[in-house]
């Protein structure tokens, strides 16, 4: 067992310590939710088919416990049915019909479960003319107006599968579960969590429709203060090759930039005025090209000029900061994220896998039983 970064206290007590959630297995975002989740202490088994090769070293796969079943059978299914009869949370990431093809739908788990929150992570929805279509990250924040708006003048870049699989997705799904969670506490009773990844990526546009109704965002990349557009507000090669991230917004962050970048021409007077913008930026791009990524850090880095070097995922575990904050652990000789966000008194834990057989978890979740 592993303590997270800052952690104080060792022994997985986490603050979802207690809360049994079973994960049907899947790819992508419904894993990292529940890789989440059991960092955070909660006791998550996923249920596998049979045959199925696991990387118990796998960074997603930790702290769960794997158990191999064959949902068509039907004294599996009738095991899996029983298993969630005593847990708190269902997870599942197929296609809209196939958990209730299976018998394993919410109208069937909620008659032998009536408290279960029933999480249901898709791309498109449980519903809409594209539910039942095939899909990827970089087709679900297409129709939400995020892909649109991050990459080049010239044309979109997939921003990784951060946006939808990761924060529009398992993020609200970890979310809503626990929204769930603490509602049934009060109503005894639990409810279907429809996590969209293009429902999530929508909402996390709020602030750029904000923007555009207030007319301080125009349709078009690299035109608008947070797209690249400010030469304030970019990210800048340096005469290494390497690359430097500046975001100088405010009045006082922008002087000390000018200051520290020798950037004394009074036409850098007019911070806001978007028409002097790609000159003044590529008239910043010349200066940063001038000194390495090193010496830049040595001038900016720690000042409120709001500077970062743009680092590796290498060279992120090896930064000053992140070492000091144990932002990164290494397990079975793999370096991977330690657990996020940090808890002062019941500190999230990375816990080792374990393959179990399916009839000795249900037996030991019905000896361990609580009130419900």
């Amino acid at each position: 067992m592993v303590a997270a970064s800052g952690s104080q206290t060792v022994g997985g007590n986490g603050p979802l310590a207690g809360v049994r959630i079973v994960e049907f297995a899947g790819i992508g975002p419904g894993p990292f939710a529940c890789m989440m989740l059991a960092d955070m202490g909660a006791d998550v088994v996923t249920l596998d088919r049979v045959g199925a090769a696991r990387n118990l070293k796998g960074i997603a796969e930790r702290g769960r416990k794997w158990v191999h079943v064959d949902l068509k059978d039907d004294k599996s299914r009738g095991d899996v049915i029983e298993l969630l009869h005593t847990a708190d949370a269902l997870i599942e990431g197929f296609r809209p019909g196939v958990m209730e093809r299976l018998g394993l739908g919410p109208e069937v788990i909620f008659k032998c479960n009536p408290r279960i929150v029933y999480g249901r992570m898709t791309g498109w929805g449980q519903h809409g003319p594209l539910a039942n279509a095939a899909g990827h990250d970089i087709n679900y924040i297409s129709i939400t107006g995020a892909l649109a708006a991050i990459g080049t003048r010239e044309q979109p870049i997939p921003p990784l599968n951060l946006v939808g699989d990761f924060g529009g997705g398992a993020l609200y799904l970890v979310v809503g579960i626990l929204a769930a969670l603490m509602e049934a506490t009060k109503s005894g009773k639990g409810q279907i969590v429809d996590a969209a990844m293009c429902d999530g990526a929508a909402s996390l546009m709020t602030m750029f429709f904000d923007m555009s109704a207030t007319g301080d965002w125009v349709e078009g990349r690299e035109q608008n203060l947070l797209d690249g557009g400010a030469h304030f507000y970019g990210v800048f090669e340096c005469a290494c090759g390497k690359f430097v991230s500046v975001g100088s917004i405010e009045p006082q962050f922008y002087a000390l930039l000018r200051r520290h970048a020798d950037l004394h021409d009074p036409e850098f007077d007019a911070q806001m005025n978007r028409a002097a913008w790609p000159k003044l930026k590529k008239r910043l791009a010349d200066v940063f090209k001038s000194k390495t990524r090193e010496e830049w850090c040595k001038i900016m880095e720690g000042t409120d000029v709001c500077f970062a070097p743009v680092l590796t995922m290498a060279e992120s575990s090896r930064h000053d900061h992140m070492v000091s904050r144990e932002a990164f652990l290494t397990r079975h000789g793999v370096l991977q994220p330690a657990p996020a966000p940090r808890f002062s008194r019941t500190p999230s834990m990375v816990r080792e896998p374990e393959e179990l057989p399916l009839a000795a978890l249900v037996s030991s979740w019905r000896f361990a039983d609580r009130s419900r």
